[in-house]
């Protein structure tokens, strides 16, 4: 009995250790993404989004509303990849960040800046898969706007 008690103990106890491994590999991922920005690294940005992955972005209006706005992830990559003269400087925090077996969903208050310079800022909503390859970006949203930043 004892044997048993101890064995489910241990599983009970690992299994948080794993969650937090897939956290930080989540992070990794992200962190790499935002790097390569600023690095004007194209491959190193590639190499953070699966096949297939999808851009929209929620777009201010002048009267206060929101449109959808479906982006192409290969115009993005070009843009980053294409020599610029200010660095493409998005700073995040995390916060929330959920993950079911494969699938993890993150949550990033951001500020971006061209160079020194703000531009804007708003939340960057994260839909990643694990893969064997490690955990990969299928899904980018984000809002933005000028004021009113998360902190």
């Amino acid at each position: 009995m004892k044997k048993i008690f101890l064995a489910l103990a241990l599983i009970v106890l690992a299994t948080p250790a794993f969650c937090q491994t897939d956290k930080e590999d989540i992070k990794k991922t992200i962190t790499t993404m935002f790097d390569a920005m600023r690095k004007g690294d194209s491959t190193m940005l590639k190499a953070t989004f699966a096949d297939g992955i999808a851009f929209q972005g929620l777009k201010p209006t002048a009267d206060g509303s929101y449109t959808l706005e479906n982006e192409n992830p290969a115009g993005f990559i070009k843009s980053v990849g294409t020599p610029h003269k200010e660095v493409y400087d998005e700073r995040i925090t995390f916060g929330d960040i959920k993950v079911d077996g494969s699938l993890a969903s993150v949550w990033t208050p951001y500020k971006f800046y061209l160079g020194d310079k703000f531009s804007h800022c708003g939340i960057d909503f994260f839909q990643l898969m694990k893969t064997k390859a490690g955990w990969k970006i299928i899904y980018i949203i984000d809002t933005r706007r000028k004021d009113n930043c998360p902190e």
